[in-house]
């Protein structure tokens, strides 16, 4: 599986319209093909700030598959008006994964 990371500079006064257009866009990239899952965060420091982590199957799953479909150009459509700068989007791959608890003793 690989993690895309998304960062996403929005105009100031327009993170409001952002998180409007998201929900819409989620919904795009949620039918390509390979599409894992997703998770957006918002920046407490910097409020134009935005970063998105999608999960795909596959490298090519993003970089072909939804960057070359038109469900890409939905998506775009729907988040470049809010863009401040063009998005950076790298990808990763899991070399370690540990999970903790955290249990409490009565």
């Amino acid at each position: 599986m690989i993690l895309e990371i998304a960062t996403f500079d929005i105009k100031e006064n327009a993170q409001t319209a952002f998180m409007e257009a998201f929900q819409e866009a989620q919904l795009v990239v949620s039918k390509a093909k390979g599409f894992v899952g997703l998770e957006c965060q918002h920046c407490i420091e910097i409020p134009t700030k935005f970063v998105v982590l999608i999960h795909w199957e596959t490298l090519e799953d993003h970089t072909i598959g939804f960057r070359e479909s038109p469900l890409f150009t939905q998506w775009r459509a729907l988040l470049s008006p809010h863009f401040q700068n063009p998005p950076v989007a790298e990808h990763f791959q899991t070399i370690n994964k540990t999970e903790f608890t955290n249990e409490k003793s009565n």
